[in-house]
């Protein structure tokens, strides 16, 4: 007998709406007038979306807590990164 578990298709149907939403929720963004902070709030919403992707269809909700830390942790990383790339770019542009 095989011991992998039944995929949980009530929690997958509410991460895809969630998915679904944080996908409006960047078209809605992208909308708004939020000046240097347009890129900071589209990037958090994909962080998010990439975080939910993670952590239930990758499976790392069920995962070792090291792991899950170590998975939190470098996303965290990696958007400050993005972030403060994209924040010394606009920073060092000339307008007109």
């Amino acid at each position: 007998m095989s011991d992998h578990a039944k995929s949980p298709v009530k929690s997958y149907l509410a991460v895809w709406g969630a998915l679904l939403l944080g996908t409006y929720l960047t078209y809605k963004a992208a909308f708004l007038e939020l000046g240097a902070f347009n890129s900071a709030v589209a990037l958090i919403i994909a962080t998010t979306k990439a975080l939910l992707v993670a952590l239930f269809f990758m499976h790392l909700k069920g995962a070792s807590e090291k792991l899950l830390k170590l998975v939190v942790i470098s996303t965290i990383f990696f958007l400050f990164i993005l972030m403060a790339l994209s924040m010394a770019d606009y920073a060092t542009r000339w307008y007109s």
